[in-house]
């Protein structure tokens, strides 16, 4: 592909073949992310080992055997430790990684992200109740008053009280039922409060810590530990995503409206090319037009990238996205990515199967461009309430004519809960699939849409037949 489709130059774009060897380039580079993936869950599993053996070389298991108060000390420091570690492993996965993105893409990350840290944030409450019994067990007081006494006498105390204060806050608003009643701009700026809770805890650890300071090994580790979270938010969060804003010099080109409420907002630069994004990627995006322009939106490319040209497109969800229609042009842009994983790099060649719900179109239909198949070997199942929510009309219909995309829509209401389908569609939602597309199987499927949509397609292509590693999933709820 050599241009971005545009609507009123369709007959303009060009698909370049990529010769008889792009789809084992591509296998090579799956195999690639799959061997970092290993690697990534050997190092944090060989973390949270090191961590229980500078707790058992502190003698914390000699103690955990004598029981009574000493027991539930040495208890509550293992849990101390185990939650320094998971919360640290917590920031490195949403630290955007280069080669975690790869390895394991945004939506594993984000779910163990929110694993890691549920699991620190109950450990780390049992530290707190385990610590506070040992030692009014050994000090004669009662538990309150021992509590208060740590806060009050040890260092660094006041500040890890004040950091568990803000981990709180943070955990209460991530639960499912608070974060469904908060605009996504107040979730993602007290979600930062995490960081700086954890920055608060770091005092209290290595001035009181004894598995901290026990030996020059301990000490090692931990300020290492420390020290790799931290670079790895400055370098990735911070400086590179500042670096390659000014070096590009993103600025909104113009905008057109594709369907009722949906917008696609096309963007120059200078560089483009050497910008490292693929097809079905998104970024998070910052556009300069007034207040609030410092909050983050992610937003999926909705064309294959070019030398002098991107596309996205935003539909109209409310927290900042209906700004988007109003963009104008010369506005500047600043971006964090590219992120995700339903890229081109896992395609076999081959038929292939996209599926797409509302705005999940978007990256869908940059592999559409994107990929090497053969005319006749792709099907898109376009899923919408009704035809005016059906966007791109022209490029499918390019895309259907020059490169023999078969194109079916699937409108209406949802059928039933935990349904994929429309009202109307009878039977199982696997056999439903597979008279749509026969030989699914031989596909590769890709699916993009709404959290409960993308997981109830995920069932119903597993049910098919479809074997885990030619399903592709991109979901996009926070």
């Amino acid at each position: 592909m050599n241009r971005m489709p545009h609507r009123d130059d369709m007959s303009a774009v060009q698909h370049t073949s990529t010769g008889p060897g792009h789809g084992q380039v591509r296998v090579a580079g799956s195999a690639r992310a799959d061997v970092y993936a290993v690697l990534a869950t050997a190092l944090a599993a060989l973390s949270l080992l090191i961590v229980a053996l500078l707790w058992t070389g502190g003698g914390g298991l000699r103690e955990l055997a004598d029981g009574g108060t000493a027991a539930l000390a040495s208890a509550g420091r293992l849990t101390g430790l185990l939650s320094a570690d998971l919360l640290l492993l917590q920031v490195l996965l949403l630290a955007r990684i280069p080669l975690a993105e790869r390895a394991f893409g945004q939506d594993r990350l984000a779910r163990w992200h929110r694993w890691a840290g549920f699991t620190s944030f109950h450990l780390l409450l049992a530290h707190l109740v385990l610590i506070t019994l040992g030692y009014t067990g050994a000090g004669g007081g009662g538990p309150v008053a021992v509590f208060v006494d740590l806060v009050v006498t040890y260092p660094g105390m006041l500040l890890a009280l004040a950091g568990t204060l803000l981990l709180v806050l943070v955990v209460v608003t991530s639960l499912r039922a608070a974060r469904r009643r908060l605009r996504y701009e107040s979730w993602h700026l007290l979600h930062l409060y995490a960081y700086l809770g954890i920055a608060l805890a770091v005092p209290h650890q290595l001035w009181t810590g004894a598995e901290f300071v026990s030996s020059p090994a301990a000490t090692a580790y931990w300020w290492s530990l420390y020290l790799l979270a931290t670079a790895a938010v400055l370098a990735y969060r911070v400086a590179l995503p500042l670096w390659r804003s000014l070096y590009h010099r993103l600025a909104v080109s113009h905008v057109v409206a594709e369907a009722p409420g949906l917008v696609s907002v096309y963007l120059r630069g200078r560089g483009l090319r050497r910008l490292p994004v693929r097809a079905g990627q998104f970024f998070l995006w910052r556009f300069r037009d007034g207040p609030g322009w410092t909050r983050a939106h992610p937003y999926s490319l909705s064309g294959p990238p070019r030398g002098d040209l991107l596309r996205i497109t935003v539909k109209d969800l409310g927290d900042g996205s209906a700004r988007a229609a109003s963009l104008r042009p010369g506005t500047r842009v600043y971006v964090e990515g590219p992120y995700g994983r339903l890229t081109g790099e896992h395609y076999r060649g081959g038929p292939v199967t996209m599926l797409a719900c509302g705005v999940g179109i978007t990256p869908l239909l940059a592999l559409l461009w994107e990929l090497p198949y053969r005319p006749g070997q792709a099907t898109l199942l376009y899923r919408a309430r009704d035809a005016a929510d059906l966007a791109f009309r022209a490029e499918l219909d390019w895309l259907a004519e020059h490169r023999g995309v078969r194109v079916v829509t699937l409108l209406g209401p949802r059928a039933r809960p935990g349904s994929w389908l429309p009202y109307g569609h009878s039977g199982p939602p696997a056999e439903a699939l597979r008279r749509l597309v026969p030989d699914l199987p031989l596909h590769d499927v890709y699916v993009c849409g709404p959290d409960e949509w993308t997981e109830a397609v995920r069932r119903a292509a597993r049910a098919a037949g479809i074997p885990a590693e030619q399903l592709h999933t991109e979901r996009f709820a926070w």
